[in-house]
């Protein structure tokens, strides 16, 4: 159709997305509501196989970062988790029928989009500081403390013993997770140039990547909260 948006999918990169309450309405803006969202990304994340890099949940809307499923594809995966929230709400109609969907294909893009989520709170006025926000996984990058959600992070490399997650380890010829064990959660990487807490979490048998076609993953993930210069 013309006009329609273009979706790659099963090119092994992550995925930002974002979906929308029906006429942005704030469906989502209680306590409540976003356990009820966190629970059933979590339920979803285990169905279908999928990592989870970064979230947010605003009273209208939500900005996921997400590997592709192992477990068919990402539209059903997103469908899936729509469908899981909205039987469980209140609310009819609960969400906009389309999703944003955007293939984050660099390690820049990936740490913008991952820093977008986690500055979305401030930049709307609605808390003062990222770890202010409830419904966000920025609290696991700055404290290591698991949530609702599990986060794909060196904090969650580091309680596997530096494993891949089981249902990622079928797919790698190294199934021990290549980590840096002399940085810490939060500490800074030998380039410095990205911000002062950081770690380099990368999956695969080479320091290459992340977002190749070959499926090697890499993710740079950032604590700090800074909103690049250029974002909107």
């Amino acid at each position: 159709m013309k006009g329609e948006r273009i979706r790659y999918q099963q090119t092994g990169e992550f995925h930002f997305l974002t979906f929308s309450c029906y006429r942005r309405r704030p469906y989502l803006a209680t306590v409540a509501a976003m356990d009820l969202f966190e629970d059933a990304l979590e339920r979803v994340r285990l169905r279908y196989l999928f990592a989870v890099a970064g979230y947010v949940v605003m009273p209208e809307h939500v900005h996921l970062l997400v590997s592709e499923p192992q477990r068919g594809l990402l539209s059903r995966t997103v469908q899936a988790l729509k469908l899981s929230v909205s039987m469980r709400g209140l609310e009819r109609p609960f969400w906009q029928a389309h999703s944003y969907d955007f293939n984050v294909s660099t390690h820049e893009t990936f740490v913008e989009k991952l820093r977008y989520i986690h500055r979305n709170p401030v930049r709307r006025g609605l808390v003062a500081k990222p770890e202010d926000w409830k419904g966000s996984s920025y609290r696991h990058y700055q404290t290591g403390m698991p949530g609702t959600v599990e986060i794909e992070s060196e904090w969650t490399a580091r309680e596997r013993g530096w494993q891949l997650p089981e249902w990622m380890r079928t797919r790698q010829s190294d199934s021990t997770s290549p980590v840096p064990k002399s940085e810490g959660p939060g500490a800074p990487s030998a380039g410095g140039t990205l911000g002062r807490r950081e770690a380099l979490l990368t999956f695969g048998p080479t320091g290459e990547g992340p977002f190749s076609r070959h499926r090697r993953q890499s993710m740079l993930l950032l604590h700090d909260g800074q909103v690049p210069g250029g974002e909107r």
